[in-house]
């Protein structure tokens, strides 16, 4: 674009706003333009991002890929942008939107130093920071509508949902173009849309992570919701939203009973926005009505249903009230009522929750010290109120752990409730967790291999042995992770948080969901493609914390030292394949451990990370592979995950790989709780 063309195009959109306003695409719906960078017009960032704009609208643009990105300059007035078509539309709609949104955005944020527009069809960002091969989880938006499903059809409605979505997501990850599409039946004269895509520079391990996030991110009880990020999007809908010829229809879901059938899709798109906003369905017609039928006979039917609709009710609430203990009996639940703590009794001790008392965040809210009449210190979690966690997970956490007693179990000393105030007191652990010293190089220092690491790996398998096979009920933590894993005074492993914990019966080995919880990164493969999990899925998650443990290095932010970066568990099977395993190794303890114990917790990791869970070893097996040198261990298979390739960097992209989070807020280094803030 040129400079007299520039200022032609400002001039109209300035002074002549009733044509600004018709030329609208009626299909944009949010942009983001912080005004804390600027430039002027004459300067030199302009120039670079006049040419920029006039690169990714040239007549050899990616349209028919619909993704394109570029740079230009040198920094400090380097310019990086790109934009990303929906991956079901022409190359012609394609461009049509590209071309409506360099001439809109470049008006919408004049002077504006970084930009991010989002439309139906497309979506254009540029910025002076990098924002090329990273996830960036900044600018974030989130429309929801504002209807919800019904009650009786809620759960059935939010498992269809995470199932479809999660499927897309991994189809998504796993394709070229990073972009899915999926239609199922929801009933049937309903059939519920899913889309995912990602921006395809990022690795498929990124992409993932960022759809989790996503989907994890959105209330999945409304007729239809989107998150976006600049690097990913999802979406889902009970109406068609996207080109249909290029969907794959999933098998139909288990038809409803009639009372459970929803009502007729929408015809029209729903309208939505940065805040929730209401629309009117389209009720379908009832049954005809038969004259014939005498009004006694119609009274009749009435109080049946009405009996019918009570007992449905009652078994409902009955079946979620299992759902939470199905093992325990009345006496056990009296042990726990037993624990409950006065609301200002915890108060008292945190200080009413002072800032200064805070110690951490925590999966579902905020982690306090604080100390009890008796002097006795504790820690207390106070869950957000717009966390995740609802009242099933918390009661959940609260019999779980109450009637799990272990060395290397965190211990639960009471809770309490009061309003939407929900708090869970635990025994106090002054080292903080394992996360905090890998994520420290000059805390894991502190980390020798014999009397630190070695120690923790041995401590969590007896933990995670306990829950599995040696209390009476058998536990599936299902998040096992660094930061779930604290330390003692004397660096012990203790295990904590137990809000996605689920109890098997006696003679149950396996179990299917459509909610997928849990941290990216630590989930097993059956697990997140088909929902299965049972105690090999936290032997997974268990594989992939022995070798962060060995390696010094977290798997969420893991590098080679070359700037080509992999995920931790395919680094350390290309190093095991190449016969280099010891090069996985922590420096910091690399010369002062013993190399065969190092070699064969590597073994046991790779073995507990396998791709079938048939291949992984029992926590009984993994303790006795510990603690004995005499038994042979079988050879490990590639890893479920594995990385076959990566993506060259971007040869234009010589910044740093920071990222922006100005308007999504996460947990640090943690996917699994995510709280969202449209703006």
């Amino acid at each position: 674009m040129s400079s007299c063309a520039s200022l032609i195009f400002l001039f109209l959109f300035t002074f002549f706003p009733s044509f600004k306003a018709s030329a609208r695409d009626p299909n944009d719906f949010y942009h983001y333009c912080p005004n804390t960078t600027t430039y002027t017009s004459n300067s030199t960032y302009f120039t670079n991002l006049k040419n920029l704009l006039s690169s990714l609208s040239s007549p050899n643009a990616s349209y028919s890929t619909g993704f394109q990105n570029a740079t230009v300059g040198q920094a400090p007035d380097r310019v990086t942008g790109f934009f990303l078509c929906r991956g079901d539309l022409s190359p012609e709609v394609c461009r049509n939107c590209v071309a409506f949104s360099l001439n809109d955005t470049l008006t919408l944020c004049r002077n504006a130093k970084e930009a991010v527009r989002y439309y139906d069809e497309c979506m254009l960002i540029y910025s002076h920071k990098n924002i090329l091969s990273t996830v960036t989880y900044g600018a974030g938006y989130m429309g929801l509508n504002t209807k919800n499903i019904s009650s009786n059809q809620e759960d059935r409605f939010e498992d269809l949902v995470s199932l479809t979505m999660n499927q897309a997501a991994l189809e998504a990850a796993s394709s070229s173009r990073k972009f899915s599409m999926i239609k199922t039946n929801w009933t049937a004269l309903t059939s519920l849309y899913a889309l995912a895509q990602c921006t395809p520079n990022l690795r498929k391990v990124d992409c993932l992570s960022c759809l989790y996030q996503s989907i994890y991110g959105m209330p999945l009880n409304r007729v239809g919701g989107r998150l976006l990020w600049p690097s990913c999007s999802t979406r889902y809908e009970l109406y068609s939203f996207y080109n249909e010829t290029a969907v794959r229809t999933l098998s139909p879901a288990p038809p409803p009973s009639p009372s459970q059938q929803a009502p007729p899709p929408r015809q029209q798109p729903t309208n939505v926005s940065t805040s929730p906003v209401s629309s009117t369905p389209r009720h379908g017609k009832g049954g005809n009505s038969n004259v014939l039928v005498v009004a006694i006979v119609v009274a009749i039917i009435v109080i049946l249903l009405l009996l019918t609709a009570g007992y449905c009710f009652l078994a409902k609430r009955t079946k979620k009230a299992f759902d939470i203990a199905p093992a325990f009996n009345g006496d056990d639940i009296t042990t726990v009522e037993s624990l409950q703590l006065e609301y200002r009794t915890i108060q008292a001790a945190t200080n009413d929750f002072s800032e200064s008392n805070k110690i951490g965040q925590g999966g579902f809210g905020e982690v306090y010290k604080g100390t009890l009449s008796d002097g006795t210190e504790v820690a207390v979690k106070r869950l957000s109120k717009t966390s995740g966690q609802g009242d099933t997970e918390f009661k959940n956490e609260v019999v779980v752990v109450a009637k799990l007693q272990h060395r290397n179990l965190v211990r639960l000393l009471g809770f309490s409730l009061q309003g939407e105030e929900r708090v869970l007191v635990y025994e106090y652990v002054p080292n903080k967790s394992l996360d905090y010293f890998l994520s420290d190089p000059a805390k894991q220092g502190q980390l020798d291999w014999q009397t630190r690491r070695y120690k923790i790996i041995e401590g969590i398998t007896r933990g995670i042995l306990y829950l599995h096979q040696d209390s009476r009920l058998t536990v599936i933590h299902r998040d096992l992770k660094a930061s779930n894993i604290l330390l003692d005074a004397d660096m012990n492993p203790k295990i904590t948080d137990f809000g996605m914990a689920r109890i098997f019966g006696m003679d149950q080995t396996q179990e299917t969901t459509s909610r997928i919880v849990g941290t990216y990164g630590y989930i097993s493969p059956e697990y997140a493609m088909h929902g299965e999990f049972s105690v090999k899925s936290d032997v997974y998650s268990f594989g992939v914390l022995v070798l962060e443990i060995i390696s010094g290095k977290k798997n969420s932010s893991f590098y080679e030292t070359d700037g080509v970066h992999d995920d931790l568990v395919t680094y350390a099977w290309r190093l095991w394949s190449n016969g280099t395993g010891l090069d996985l190794v922590d420096p910091i303890i690399v010369d002062n451990c013993q190399r065969n114990e190092v070699v064969r917790c590597i073994h046991i990791g790779l073995l507990c990370v396998q791709e079938d869970p048939v291949d992984r070893p029992t926590f009984s097996t993994i303790i006795v592979m510990l603690t004995s040198n005499t038994v042979t261990l079988p050879v490990p298979q590639q890893p479920g995950f594995f990385v076959q390739s990566r993506p060259e960097r971007d040869p234009l992209d010589t910044t740093d790989q920071s990222t922006t989070t100005k308007s999504v807020a996460t947990s640090v280094d943690d996917s699994s709780i995510t709280d969202l803030y449209p703006r």
